[in-house]
């Protein structure tokens, strides 16, 4: 691995740190690239990647020269950076890289930072400078975590034209709050002075906190409906995604009147287009076999996974491995009732749960299932595909890279 990538993947022992001091002070030091371009924010519990992704479509089908940043990755590392809808050249990558490196020891040296910024502090500031150095007119930033204290929060007007929040449900309670209300209050911390924010459904609670923060700072709230996108089609699978592309379609139409040109042609195409893998994402083997990988790494994301397998009556074998700090009794008490066999595994990530703790999980939910412990992917894949020919893998976005990286895709 180049030197510069091996530093930041580094950087991931230092975990999450909530908070806007480091990535503030490493922008100035940059001087400022945030502010070379337009932007869009789009923060929420699920559906945020999915929008994203549609909303960069479409702009590029409006002609505008348009990037994305979304976390994590897959496979590659610079599947983060997304600029004309391709992800950003290694030579460029590790040039930013080694850019903000620098601007991270200067400040180190001369007091500017009193720690070292965290692996997802920096990737967000190398998406910035990234951005700059390719002259793109709009960057749209998915939130990482929350939104408030993210240090995707560095973007601010006059260039900030738009935020969106496209769900509020449990996850991170660690980090988020243990209610619907403290959850939505941190995602809310996106909402700028005079920025519109469009809503995807949500609770009463929810939407009730969302509404005082954007009445608070003079933001007009923009709220969705999945007939806003009547007679479009969605390239994502599931019925799920049409309230994924109800938010893009108003996010869209806020930015079109707003003077950043995006037609109805354009909006159609970015919702019917958009390359979003790893959500409902079926997969064919050349020999015939099939997987279907879905990340599903929260209640409401295996929810939504286990209605699409319902719907079509599709009781697959399901492969599921999930982090230690996931709802794994919310997640299996989600998919079980929808998958015909289960095998657990484990996920080539640090915080990746014990198989023979989630297959205990798993019994007591689902005690008649047939469940069986492959702690090894590839025994974990191979018992599945035994059982047939076309499975699901779902419980982290982190088992999913693991997968294309064995089926050689992205």
């Amino acid at each position: 691995m180049n030197d510069s990538l091996a530093w930041l993947f580094g950087l991931e022992q230092f975990g999450i740190k909530f908070g806007l001091d480091n990535i503030f002070a490493i922008v100035a030091r940059l001087g400022h690239p945030e502010r070379a371009f337009r932007s869009v924010h789009i923060a929420g519990t699920n559906g945020k990647g999915s929008v994203t992704a549609m909303v960069d479509a479409a702009l590029r089908a409006a002609g505008h020269r348009s990037a994305r940043y979304t976390s994590p990755h897959l496979v590659e590392l610079a599947e983060r950076f997304v600029i004309d809808g391709h992800p950003v050249a290694q030579v460029a990558l590790v040039a930013a890289v080694d850019h903000v490196r620098r601007a991270i020891d200067g400040l180190r040296a001369d007091g500017g930072l009193d720690v070292q910024p965290t692996f997802f502090e920096v990737t967000t500031a190398v998406a910035l400078e990234l951005f700059r150095r390719a002259a793109v007119d709009v960057a749209v930033l998915e939130v990482g975590l929350g939104g408030r204290l993210d240090a995707t929060n560095i973007v601010s007007t006059p260039q900030l034209a738009a935020t969106a929040i496209t769900s509020i449900a449990f996850d991170h309670q660690r980090y988020l709050g243990a209610t619907l209300r403290e959850i939505a209050i941190e995602k809310a911390g996106i909402i700028k002075t005079g920025v519109p924010v469009v809503v995807g459904p949500l609770e009463p609670e929810a939407c009730a906190a969302i509404a005082a923060i954007a009445a608070s700072r003079g933001a007009a709230v923009i709220r969705t409906d999945p007939r806003d996108c009547d007679g479009m089609a969605v390239g994502l699978a599931g019925a799920h995604q049409r309230a994924n592309a109800a938010v893009a379609v108003r996010l869209l139409q806020l930015l079109d009147t707003g003077g950043m040109f995006v037609d109805a042609p354009a909006i159609a195409s970015g919702l019917a287009n958009p390359h979003w893998p790893g959500r409902l994402d079926s997969r064919r083997l050349p020999d015939g076999r099939e997987v279907l990988l879905d990340a599903a790494h929260n209640p409401a994301g295996a929810a939504a996974l286990a209605s699409y397998l319902t719907d079509a009556g599709d009781r697959r074998p399901l492969v599921f491995a999930a982090m230690r700090d996931k709802d794994v009794t919310g997640m299996l008490t989600a998919l079980l009732p929808a998958s015909g066999h289960l095998i657990v595994t484990r996920a080539s990530n640090a915080r990746s749960a014990d198989p023979e703790w989630l297959a205990e999980r798993a019994r007591a939910i689902a005690p008649a299932l047939s469940i069986a412990v492959e702690p090894a992917l590839a025994g974990a894949l191979d018992a599945a595909w035994r059982v047939s020919p076309r499975i699901v893998v779902a419980g982290s976005i982190f088992l999913l890279g693991d997968v294309l990286k064995r089926l050689g895709g992205s």
